[in-house]
């Protein structure tokens, strides 16, 4: 890349060069990093198409380029993913959020809106996400975020303090509900590992630089869940809920395990935006 290079051409180059190597969505590749290393909106790319770049935003711009081809997800690469309307800071540290995971939290808030102060356990928290949407969300809504990553958690943290929630907040290292002994807690919620371990190698290179114990959910990827709904309702508070993420056609088999040892009764299957049994609600049973 010359130093002669405006927003267009430059653009225009990354998109074909994003496509050599099969990246799936060149142009907004392209566009994503290069509104990261300019300070910018897409917009401002737009309409400011024949400005030069400088010498320092474009060695940054090839140093993005260069990981971006190297499969590098580009949420790892800007440090940043937006999720419920709300920039998260994210790393290698944390699993990437997704869209079918704002499914989980609507579902959490329209069951929790009547609840005056609303107490919110959520398991393998990650990068917070789940968690400092609800507590945006629910002014008086108090939570516990607990994983097992010390990395995690201190994502986690960040984003709490950048959505100024962190003071509802308390961060638990562990495992699910080894840190909360004797508590209790209007919604559990959860977005735990789901992929059989041995569907790992398949997924696709991007994927595969997400964390590990964020992806694989044992042999059948039914680990966590099992887990999950057999300690839930120990948990709950009477008229609380769990509510989990699911992989795709995991929901009848996750549903199951809501049999009278559990103390759960399945309340609801909720599709995601593709139609997809994406999330999973249990109520204590009575």
């Amino acid at each position: 890349m010359s130093e002669q290079w405006t927003i267009s051409s430059i653009l225009h180059w990354t998109r074909q060069y994003f496509g050599s190597k099969g990246i799936d969505n060149p142009r907004l590749d392209a566009e994503i990093l290069l509104s990261h290393i300019l300070g910018k909106d897409r917009l401002y790319l737009y309409t400011n198409f024949d400005q030069p770049l400088t010498p320092e935003e474009l060695a940054s711009f090839r140093e993005a380029v260069k990981r971006r081809a190297l499969r590098a997800p580009v949420a790892y690469i800007t440090g940043c993913k937006e999720f419920m309307g709300l920039d998260f800071a994210v790393s290698p540290a944390v699993l990437i959020p997704r869209p079918d995971t704002e499914i989980l939290v609507e579902a959490a808030l329209d069951r929790l809106a009547d609840k005056p102060e609303p107490a919110v356990a959520d398991l393998g928290t990650g990068s917070g996400a789940i968690i400092v949407s609800m507590l945006t969300k629910l002014a008086a809504a108090s939570g516990m975020a607990v994983d097992v990553s010390a990395a995690a958690l201190a994502v986690a943290r960040e984003n709490a303090a950048r959505h100024e929630v962190g003071a509802r907040l308390e961060f638990c290292q562990g495992d699910l509900f080894a840190p909360l002994t004797g508590k209790k807690f209007d919604a559990i919620l959860s977005n735990p590992p789901y992929i059989p371990d041995a569907d790992i190698a398949g997924l696709s290179a991007e994927v595969r630089q997400e964390p590990y114990q964020a992806l694989a959910g044992g042999n059948d990827g039914l680990h966590f869940y099992r887990r999950i709904v057999a300690q839930a309702a120990g948990y709950l508070k009477p008229a609380g809920f769990l509510a989990v993420e699911v992989g795709i056609e995991q929901a009848g088999l996750v549903g199951m395990l809501a049999d009278a040892a559990s103390g759960l009764n399945l309340e609801a299957i909720i599709k995601d935006y593709a139609g997809i049994d994406r999330v999973l609600v249990f109520r204590l049973r009575h």
